[in-house]
């Protein structure tokens, strides 16, 4: 499972933590402006907008490498997520009078074209996300997106009865259940706070908050994704920072490590363990990404602007799997 944040001082911050019991073996890939980009029943766009994102980099149908984005933005500023979605999202067969995008496009399809939320609204008004498989050993993943720019984010679900899409003014999403319930379940900690308790309990009574942090309890703190979205939601909304670069991306892995899941925590059989396997952090507007890893967590950067974005061919930066620690003596 997997949470997903946005967070704004002078720039805006999105990014997600990563959480399964394995990896794919995903890198940091910069698909440039000329990089052909092939989909199954649209048209080759051949020239889009430059993308940077952490991908799964596999040979397609083809036997040509193809990035499959787990998360990524693009060059004017706009980032997208994909969340597994289980037991709620359903794609659907070829559709007449629609652009017909399968499952693993639709992030590389909106990247590709859209410079703002607005403008993926447009796209995603003709889309019909199909279950087509990348292949054989990779079939159709169950998930649901969130898409922000510096202005707004939405959150946008394939269901049963049809595509839905969201505004999330929470600017956070995690799992199950739908994104409505998710939000409407903050109703439930309306009433916690940063500040220290007042004594409604009984004011007749001498009661005194006896250590910080006692506004927040009832936070939840289990790895469900209830529980993340709510957790995450308090942590960003109660995040203060400078506006500088430096304090923006720590505050924001803060956010993100609020909701971290260490092994041991969630068992989810046959002695596997879901884990944090990275966390990304993007500037929206200087185009950079961040990450670290589960053993690593020295934060690690690469922008996009130094390198060629009117390139023909995609550039991928292995993740730094192993812990970086600086001896002071």
């Amino acid at each position: 499972m997997c949470t997903a944040a946005t967070y704004r001082t002078k720039n805006t911050y999105f990014g997600r933590n990563l959480d399964y019991e394995f990896s794919y073996g995903e890198s940091i890939t910069i698909v440039p402006r000329k990089f052909p980009l092939q989909f199954r029943e649209a048209s080759l766009l051949d020239q889009h907008y430059a993308m940077l994102g952490i991908a799964f980099v596999t040979p397609d149908q083809n036997g040509q490498n193809y990035p499959l984005f787990y998360d990524g933005i693009n060059e004017k500023g706009l980032g997208i997520a994909g969340l597994n979605f289980v037991g709620n999202a359903v794609y659907n067969d070829h559709v007449d009078g629609k652009d017909n995008i399968a499952q693993f496009e639709l992030v590389p399809w909106l990247l590709a074209q859209c410079a703002t939320v607005q403008e993926a609204r447009t796209l995603l008004d003709r889309i019909n996300i199909t279950n087509t498989a990348f292949s054989t050993q990779l079939p159709p993943s169950q998930l649901h997106w969130i898409i922000s720019d510096s202005q707004e984010s939405i959150v946008v679900e394939s269901v049963a009865d049809g595509l839905k899409i969201y505004d999330n003014p929470v600017g956070i999403l995690t799992n199950n259940p739908p994104f409505p319930e998710q939000v409407f379940n903050l109703n439930n900690y309306m009433q916690l706070s940063a500040q220290d308790p007042v004594n409604n309990f009984a004011p007749e009574l001498n009661l005194q908050p006896y250590s910080r942090g006692m506004g927040a309890i009832g936070l939840p703190g289990d790895t469900s994704s209830a529980s993340r979205f709510v957790r995450a939601a308090f942590t960003k909304f109660h995040s203060m920072s400078s506006d500088d670069e430096m304090s923006s991306i720590s505050q924001f892995f803060h956010i993100l490590s609020a909701v971290d899941q260490p092994r041991g925590s969630s068992n989810v059989g046959d002695d596997k363990f879901e884990i944090t396997i990275y966390s990304s952090g993007y500037n929206l507007n200087q185009g950079l990404c961040y990450y670290n890893s589960y053993n690593n967590h020295q934060i690690t950067v690469i922008d996009m602007h130094k390198t060629d974005l009117d390139a023909n061919a995609f550039i991928n930066y292995p993740m730094i799997l192993t812990e970086q620690i600086q001896a002071q003596n």
